[in-house]
């Protein structure tokens, strides 16, 4: 398992009090709030950030990397925990922001070394569930929060605050003690038309720019593209379009987390009357927690199983499959090399890729493209058609935040060092001093 140092930041906070509890009105808090990011700075991925007021550590997502080529041997790169087990005392808990496995990914081997309590959303505490059993995790305590909820992580109070991302249930998190309020975003875009779930919560981030925030954390992925990011519910016409025109079988390769997405391929596979069925097993994993949880909507007649597809006409056909990424194992990636156990690719076939590749997996998603133009299959990818939109918030969505949180200080996270830059260049455009960013 490869390990990262931490990144050498620490940021405190040391505000005069604002509220009138218990110090009394104009006294200055005992300890200064710090925030220690463990991961997800100078990188896409590993997210992981500590905060810590007095002998209270609050720790925010716990995410994996995917290795990079010259990583052989390498599964996955958990970030660096060492700063936690120095101060393993003072650990009261983790908050998730959502489900990825950037965010979520490390929390099986962090409850190797560490017993603390988990805080989710119930999407994101299932798919914890599915980790915590497969890694061999016991008596792990978690505890489900939704949207709107405000609660006590040790020193730490905790509201979370409802966001549109590729997945369901993202929160962003509003953290407060004596020495500071804090926002941190955690992956997020602003989407007025999204597909199953209500938009982002902007009455409330306002509300809290107005009482005052100190200090804003904000997702930098998608700060280098102008504009806004498309909403999700654009996908749908282009997937009705595609079935619509098409003869053939289609295999339609996305990450099995986006539920949004899974649920618009499946709307437009039965308005052109396809079943649909699904490989990959994250992809039955997940669409199972999803439609328990009520986050699909999909009749189950629509659905057959894989071994069932040649029973049925190519034009009455979608399977919906993991693999956009070109990993090595993954259920596209094997009917690429022809070594699936039920499904063969044959000439003729669609494939929409309705993905992006992440940072480092170019030429894996490259290689498969390449094999399934050689089988004489018809690919769709994203620079061919809107069969994709990103789940980040791109340069004016992340104007909107800047300008409704108000912050008096500003640090980007999530993002290689050049997303930081700009982002924090961003902010400074809008009129915040350099030396509060």
């Amino acid at each position: 398992m490869a390990l990262v140092h931490p990144a050498k930041i620490e940021w405190r906070i040391m505000s005069k009090v604002r509220n009138k509890g218990k110090r009394g009105r104009g006294r200055r808090p005992n300890h200064p709030m710090k925030i220690i990011p463990l991961g997800g700075l100078k990188e896409v991925g590993k997210n992981m950030t500590a905060f810590e007021y007095g002998d209270d550590i609050m720790i925010v997502d716990a995410g994996i990397k995917f290795p990079e080529e010259e990583l052989l041997g390498v599964d996955v790169v958990i970030p660096d925990m060492s700063y936690l087990e120095n101060n393993a005392k003072k650990i009261r808990g983790v908050v998730f922001t959502h489900g990825h496995e950037d965010h979520i990914g490390a929390a099986p081997f962090l409850l190797d070394k560490f017993s603390m309590p988990l805080y989710g959303t119930p999407f994101t505490l299932e798919l914890l569930k599915g980790k915590f059993k497969e890694h061999g995790n016991k008596n792990v305590q978690m505890i489900k929060k939704e949207a709107g909820d405000v609660f006590q992580v040790g020193a730490f109070s905790v509201e979370m605050i409802h966001v549109n991302h590729s997945i369901p249930d993202a929160v962003a998190l509003f953290i407060s003690t004596p020495s500071g309020k804090v926002l941190m975003t955690g992956d997020f875009k602003v989407d007025f038309t999204p597909v199953g779930c209500p938009s982002i919560d902007l009455a409330r981030l306002g509300a809290l720019g107005n009482e005052g925030i100190d200090l804003l954390l904000s997702d930098s992925t998608n700060v280098e593209r102008e504009g806004y990011t498309m909403s999700e519910s654009v996908i749908g016409n282009s997937f009705d379009e595609l079935f619509r025109e098409s003869n053939s079988r289609i295999l339609v390769a996305s990450f099995a987390s986006n539920v949004q997405r899974i649920q618009q391929v499946c709307n437009a596979a039965r308005m052109n009357q396809r079943k649909v069925a699904f490989t990959g097993r994250s992809m039955h994993n997940i669409t199972r927690i999803a439609m328990e949880l009520g986050y699909l909507n999909i009749p189950k007649e629509d659905i057959i199983d894989a071994s069932e597809i040649n029973k049925y006409p190519d034009n009455e056909i979608v399977i919906m499959t993991t693999g956009s990424q070109g990993e090595p194992m993954a259920a596209l990636t094997r009917m690429a090399d022809n070594t699936h156990a039920q499904i063969q690719i044959k000439e003729g076939d669609m494939v929409i890729l309705s993905s992006s590749p992440i940072p480092g997996n170019e030429r894996s998603v490259t290689n498969v493209i390449n094999k399934l133009f050689e089988m004489g299959v018809k690919v769709i990818y994203q620079e061919l058609y809107d069969v994709h939109v990103s789940g980040h918030a791109r340069r004016e969505e992340l104007k909107l935040m800047l300008a409704m949180t108000k912050p008096k200080f500003f640090m980007p996270v999530h993002g290689e060092y050049s997303m930081l830059k700009h982002h924090a260049d961003l902010a400074v455009s809008m009129g915040m001093s350099p030396d509060n960013v």
